[in-house]
């Protein structure tokens, strides 16, 4: 049974940083690809990061490009996204992905999913 555990969210001020864990267990995550997605009420799921597990490549979409920062740790199947610059009107459920298919950029392309994790940021 694959999982995907989040953690790190939680209530940070405008301009502050947080940064997202994904403990992944399960399998073998070597020919998968590691993503971050992001959710506003009422809204669609949106692409945020993805990392290559085997190379590290990495992706980001243009709303966080320069802010965030997608990483792994190999030895410990964890991998992280970091947030800086935070912004009150961003999506505040982050999830994170594991795929095999190399659509990185929809959700459809994810096998697995974690839980998802809150962050708020006060203005």
């Amino acid at each position: 049974q694959v999982q995907l555990v989040e953690s790190g969210g939680g209530l940070v001020q405008a301009g502050g940083s947080l940064r997202l864990s994904c403990a992944a267990s399960g399998r073998t995550f070597s020919t998968y690809a590691m993503g971050w997605f992001r959710q506003a009420p009422g809204k669609e799921r949106e692409f945020a990061a993805v990392i290559r597990w085997n190379g590290g490549s990495t992706y980001y979409a243009d709303s966080v490009k320069g802010r965030f920062t997608i990483s792994r740790d190999t030895a410990k199947n964890t991998v992280y996204l970091q947030m800086n610059s935070l912004k009150p009107e961003e999506p505040d459920v982050y999830y994170c992905a594991a795929s095999s298919s190399g659509y990185y950029f929809v959700p459809a392309g994810y096998e697995y999913w974690g839980q998802g994790t809150q962050v708020t940021v006060s203005s």
